[in-house]
C-alpha cells in the first residue's frame, strides 16, 4: 500500500492550478478546474485546493468546505480524489484525514467521488476501507464517453448508425452549426433553450441565470468553454455549451425548442462540438450524465430521453463509484444522516434560492 501525505496549495501552484490538475493520474476533471473554483468560491462553499502527494505522483483537488453549527466542517472532494486505483483512495484519505487534524478544522466528514468505475471489487474495497456510501450529486456519475482520438471520420463510423444517419441527413438537407462568442447574448439564448427543454420534459433541475452565466463566464474567460447554436426561422433551436479542459471534453449544458422541423439537428450540434473539441487536442468527449447502465433502457427514469439521445454516441454507460463518505466523528455524522443535512439544505435553499451542492 501506497504511502500519501496531503497539504494546502502554494501560491505558485494555484497560479498555474489548470497545468497541475491536467496532469492529474485522470487527467484531472473540469469540475476541479480554476474556473470551476471561482464558480463555488463565496456560492455557499469556501473553497481550499489540496495537494495529495506519493513517491509515484502528485494528486491535485478541489476541496469545498462548509461550516455548521455544532456539526463543524464537511469536506467535499469534488470528483477527487484523482487517484490511478481504488486501492490508493484509503491510503490517501488517511493523509488528508490527518491534516485536517493537524490544522485543528473540525472535520466531521469527507465527502469523496473519485472517477474509479463502478464493479464489486471497487465497492468491496472502499466499503472495506470503512467509507460509508452515500446519495451521488454529479449528474456525470453515470454518463456516455466517447473516445475522440482518432480521425473525425473514423470517429463518425464509430458512433452508431441512427445517429450518424441523423448527422448526414441534417448536412445534407443544409442544416448549419454556428459557433457562439460567448457573452450575454450567448448566454441568454442557451438559458432560454435549456427552460424550454426543462419545461416540456422536466429531466434535470435548473439553476439560476446567474449560476450559469458566471459559469459559463468563467470558462470562456480560460478559453474552455465553446456555445454552438442552430437556428430555425430565425431563431435558435438547439444549443450547447462544451467545454474542453486538458485532453477531456464535457458536453455540460444544452436545450432546445419542441416540434423542430429540421432532422438531425441535435445530432449536428454535437458532432460539431466533438470536431471542435479534437482541433483543441481533446481525445475523451464526456456527454455528461445519463440513468445507470441498468436503467439506460428504463423509460421511467426521468433522463431516460437523453440517455437514449447520448448513448446513440457512444453505445455503453460508464458507471463511476460515486460518492462515499469518509467519517471523522462518527456522532455527528449520525446526526447528519438523521436529519441535519436535510434541514441544512432547506435552510440554505431558503436563504439564496440556490442549491446546496
Amino acid at each position: 500500500m501506497r504511502e500519501f501525505t496531503a497539504r494546502f496549495a502554494t501560491a505558485e501552484e494555484i497560479e498555474n492550478w489548470d497545468k497541475h490538475v491536467t496532469a492529474n493520474p485522470h487527467g484531472g476533471n473540469m469540475l476541479q478546474s480554476d474556473a470551476y473554483a471561482a464558480v463555488k468560491d463565496g456560492n455557499g462553499w469556501l473553497v481550499r485546493r489540496l495537494v495529495v502527494e506519493t513517491q509515484e505522483y502528485s494528486s491535485y483537488n478541489l476541496l469545498l468546505e462548509k461550516k455548521f453549527p455544532v456539526m463543524g466542517r464537511l469536506w467535499y472532494l469534488i470528483k477527487g480524489p484523482d487517484v490511478p486505483d481504488v486501492s490508493d483512495i484509503q491510503p490517501a484519505l488517511k493523509a488528508v484525514a490527518a491534516l485536517a487534524r493537524e490544522k485543528k478544522m473540525n472535520v466531521f466528514s469527507i465527502k469523496i467521488e473519485p472517477d474509479i468505475v463502478e464493479s464489486p471489487e471497487a465497492a468491496a474495497e472502499l466499503q472495506a476501507a470503512g467509507l460509508v456510501k452515500a446519495p451521488n450529486i454529479q449528474s456525470n456519475d453515470s454518463t456516455a464517453l466517447l473516445d475522440i482520438s482518432a480521425p473525425a471520420n473514423e470517429v463518425l463510423r464509430s458512433i452508431s448508425s441512427r445517429a450518424r444517419n441523423a448527422v448526414r441527413r441534417a448536412e445534407r438537407e443544409g442544416c448549419q452549426v454556428t459557433q457562439a462568442e460567448p457573452g450575454e447574448d450567448s448566454y441568454r439564448k442557451l438559458y432560454a433553450l435549456m427552460q424550454n427543454t426543462v419545461n416540456a420534459k422536466g429531466a434535470m433541475p435548473l439553476r439560476s441565470y446567474e449560476y450559469y452565466s458566471t459559469f459559463w463566464e468563467e470558462f470562456c474567460t480560460r478559453g474552455q468553454g465553446h456555445f454552438f447554436f442552430v437556428y430555425e426561422d430565425g431563431a435558435p433551436s438547439v444549443g450547447a455549451f462544451v467545454i474542453n479542459y486538458g485532453s477531456k471534453a464535457t458536453y455540460k449544458d444544452g436545450g432546445s425548442t419542441q416540434n423542430r422541423k429540421q432532422y438531425g439537428d441535435s445530432h449536428l450540434v454535437q458532432w460539431a462540438a466533438i470536431q471542435r473539441m479534437q482541433e483543441l487536442g481533446c481525445v475523451e468527449y464526456d456527454f455528461c450524465g445519463t440513468p445507470p447502465a441498468a436503467r439506460i433502457k428504463d423509460k421511467t427514469h426521468p433522463l431516460y430521453g437523453l440517455g437514449s439521445f447520448k448513448t446513440s454516441f457512444s453505445k455503453t454507460v460508464t458507471d463511476f463509484v460515486g460518492c462515499y463518505d469518509h467519517v471523522l466523528g462518527p456522532v455527528r455524522h449520525k446526526l447528519w444522516l438523521k436529519g441535519a443535512e436535510r434541514i441544512f439544505r432547506r435552510l440554505e435553499t431558503m436563504r439564496t434560492g440556490g442549491q446546496f451542492y
